[in-house]
């Protein structure tokens, strides 16, 4: 339950209320939630504020967060850790960002998502990254309908797609693909306790 960070209109919820939806047992996470500085611009302090709450919300219910960062690293880091959002936990979902910004999340306690992205042509940077995350903090996703992975890339993303980012990991890392869907399953039924 959350707001995402490039909505702008309608009403937002108070952190308490953030916690009274997140009750629901179906609900595993506060999220997703960040900051988006790449969509939105102007004065943002209303959208560092949503994710202050948020992070408010996670820690008073107990369950992790899910963040989206994008254009705004150290912005995001350091909320994160000005309102103890490593007392919650949670993911640093569809993460594009470099090795610095995966280790400081990592020594707040989160774990590293990535998705189709993971396999472009130009995310050897990222795939950098991908090899250096703990095997206990990693994670992948597929963020569709969007970001489908090579050789999808430019349709709508389904969920099966995920295949090919475990695929792509397990060459990173030299494992194999059972190994990395059994390694990502783990991880996430440890995150959301499922």
């Amino acid at each position: 339950v959350g707001v995402h960070p490039n909505e702008n209109e309608g009403r937002e919820p108070s952190a308490d209320e953030l916690v009274a939806l997140a009750a629901d047992p179906r609900v595993v996470a506060i999220g997703e939630t960040g900051l988006d500085y790449f969509r939105s611009d102007g004065d943002l302090t209303w959208q560092q504020e949503r994710f202050r709450r948020h992070i408010a919300a996670a820690r008073a219910c107990g369950k992790p967060l899910i963040i989206h960062t994008r254009a705004a690293r150290e912005d995001t880091l350091a909320i994160m850790r000005e309102e103890g959002a490593g007392e919650a936990g949670g993911v640093m979902h569809c993460f594009t960002e470099d090795w610095n910004t995966a280790r400081a999340a990592l020594d707040l306690g989160f774990y590293i998502s990535f998705s189709g992205i993971l396999t472009f042509k130009t995310a050897e940077d990222l795939r950098q990254v991908a090899t250096r995350v703990p095997p206990d903090r990693l994670l992948i996703e597929t963020d569709a309908p969007y970001l489908a992975p090579i050789p999808h890339r430019g349709k709508p993303n389904e969920p099966r797609y995920v295949a090919h980012v475990a695929e792509c990991i397990a060459g990173l890392r030299g494992m194999e693909v059972d190994e990395v869907a059994t390694l990502t399953g783990e991880n996430f039924s440890r995150l959301f306790g499922s």
